[in-house]
């Protein structure tokens, strides 16, 4: 299982939702922003390395916080020699290796995050509750649409449940899946600033909770596509 986590506008939390669902799915967290990374950087070879054919992606995973991370690297010079015609390689043998992967995408709706969406079975879609991010979050819908990669979940980020409930409420509508809502709170931004799962830093948090939830919607999103199925109904 392959999971893209977007949001196509910056700040919104993509790379927190992606840590903690690797963190929950005990997958492999892949920084897929080749040029301003947000997860924590390796000590070994990086994703610009495998990408490059100098290294092999098994090599580049270390683990950080208790998570397995491919971490991105941090210089231009490494981003362009990146060859994005083998993101889908690369992300099938991780797979083959340790069964699930996480890929963070990065801000934005540029060729890159295209080539790393179209390589994911499902997509976890991230948003603020703002304006702007509602509608850069439904523009990246749109390009997973066209590169037939369904929205699995979606994640209301620093939000307050029952302001944000009537919101959450209309994306799904929209969406077609179920809006988690992940609260505004100090426990996140501490276990973040640590690289550590929100689990781990804060297990009584509502964060833990409602990443557990999308994890366990994930999982049978995938399986229902294995069985031919589509995220919302199965075929017959």
């Amino acid at each position: 299982m392959i999971v893209a986590v977007a949001g196509g506008k910056g700040g919104v939390g993509t790379s927190t939702t992606a840590w903690n669902l690797a963190s929950e799915l005990e997958a492999v967290a892949v920084d897929a922003d080749l040029t301003g990374p947000d997860l924590p950087s390796g000590t070994g070879p990086t994703l610009h390395d495998v990408l490059a054919d100098r290294a092999d992606p098994t090599d580049a995973i270390e683990t950080v916080g208790g998570v397995r991370l491919l971490a991105s690297g941090r210089t231009l010079a490494g981003a362009r020699a990146a060859d994005l015609t083998a993101v889908d390689r690369v992300l099938e043998r991780v797979e083959r290796e340790y069964g699930r992967v996480v890929v963070d995408c990065r801000a934005g709706l540029a060729r890159d995050v295209g080539v790393f969406l179209r390589s994911a079975d499902l997509l976890v879609l991230v948003t603020t509750p703002t304006k702007p991010a509602v509608l850069d979050a439904l523009r990246t819908t749109e390009l997973a649409a066209e590169l037939g990669t369904p929205v699995a979940a979606a994640v209301l980020n620093l939000a307050a449940g029952e302001r944000h409930a009537s919101l959450a409420d209309r994306l799904s509508r929209i969406l077609g899946v179920e809006v988690t809502i992940v609260e505004r709170q100090s426990a996140v931004v501490d276990a973040q600033a640590e690289w550590t799962p929100v689990r781990e830093h804060a297990p009584d948090a509502q964060a833990v909770d409602a990443f557990r939830s999308i994890a366990d919607r994930l999982v049978d999103s995938y399986d229902r596509l294995e069985a031919g199925c589509s995220i919302g109904a199965c075929v017959r």
